[in-house]
């Protein structure tokens, strides 16, 4: 018989099977606070359940692993990126930063990336496979544990895209904030998508609450056509009708993330543009230097050129934030290390 992924089990579903299995209701309390809570790695941790039960746990259920193959600590922030080897030998990639109101953690949902944006190193060997709830869950249970901290926010905006995996990312939330576990405030959550219509809308029946970010990146279908290949599924104008629907049905302020690419997207005409297409839509704007990879030989803006581009916005009425670089020094953003590690393994 098969193990059944339990970290992966909401409580509804845990109290039923371990009702089956005969076990008093208070248990399924019990085994979820120690899965969940206190992010136990092993059954043998469960300290104030017997020995009989801990072994049939042993037997029917699996706590997938999740090891630290690699870690980098930032000497200028304490950002820490890590590399985490999965238990079929996949990698993926997470960054714990640390801020004044606590600790956030950006987390991947996929192994690679199926969306093929340009200026991304997440993509460039494609996607392997989706990841389990369990396996989004305990990138934040391995942090917290590691750091012996406790993490306030989360942001699903490392490799993979969240939409592209619709249904685990959804078991994700519903897990992450189960005021029996996790506990955290669905306010606290980031999803990041390039773009996949009609999950956003899927999405905003849901009303969630959490905050949308939208790697939006280019101001027209031309440029964002060259660099990101689901702009040509869905325009531009497909996806802010999206947008405005999500931000009305929601109420919650969308994040527009635009990658500021020297000679690319950049210009003065560019943020004109873009003011224009944002007119309207409940929102801020978030100028991201890109990240130069080699393989893609993209170079970020000049620091002059993101403060025009920022200021035309910021007189057209928006709210402009410039993403301050974090883990600089270690190539925080993701999927740089995973191909390392796979060019090694090779």
């Amino acid at each position: 018989m098969e193990k059944r992924d339990i970290l992966s089990m909401s409580f509804s579903e845990l109290s039923a099977v371990l009702s089956d299995m005969g076990e008093p209701s208070f248990r399924a309390k019990q085994i979820y606070s120690w899965l969940h809570e206190f992010a136990a790695p092993s059954f043998d941790d469960m300290t104030n359940i017997s020995k009989t039960l801990r072994k049939s746990l042993n037997d029917n259920f699996v706590i997938i692993p999740m090891a630290i193959e690699k870690k980098l600590i930032s000497e200028y922030d304490d950002t820490v990126k890590y590399l985490f080897r999965l238990y079929d030998g996949e990698h993926i990639e997470s960054v714990l930063m640390k801020y004044k109101y606590g600790y956030s953690v950006c987390v991947s949902t996929q192994v690679g990336c199926r969306m093929g944006c340009k200026f991304c190193a997440s993509t460039l060997n494609g996607m392997v496979r989706n990841l389990a709830p369990s396996e989004i869950l305990s990138q934040i249970y391995t942090a917290e544990r590691d750091n012996n901290i406790k993490i306030s926010h989360v942001v699903l905006m490392g490799m993979g895209e969240p939409l592209d995996n619709y249904e685990n990312v959804l078991k994700f939330l519903e897990l992450v904030t189960d005021e029996k576990g996790h506990n955290m405030s669905m306010r606290r959550i980031s999803l990041s998508t390039c773009g996949i219509v009609p999950k956003i809308y899927e999405l905003a029946e849901k009303n969630l609450q959490l905050t949308l970010s939208v790697s939006l990146h280019a101001p027209n279908d031309k440029i964002r056509n060259e660099m990101m290949p689901v702009s040509r599924r869905w325009s531009i104008d497909e996806l802010l009708k999206a947008c405005r629907y999500y931000g009305e049905k929601t109420h919650r302020r969308i994040s527009f993330e635009y990658t500021m690419i020297e000679g690319v997207n950049d210009t003065d005409e560019c943020a004109r543009e873009l003011a224009k297409r944002l007119r309207g839509i409940l929102c801020h704007v978030n100028l991201i230097p890109v990240n130069e990879v080699k393989e893609t030989g993209l170079k970020k803006s000049s620091r002059d050129r993101i403060e025009r581009f920022s200021s035309i916005l910021t007189e057209k009425g928006f709210t402009v934030t410039v993403r301050r670089k974090m883990g600089d020094d270690i190539n925080a953003s993701c999927g740089q290390l995973r191909r390392s590690a796979e060019a090694n393994s090779k």
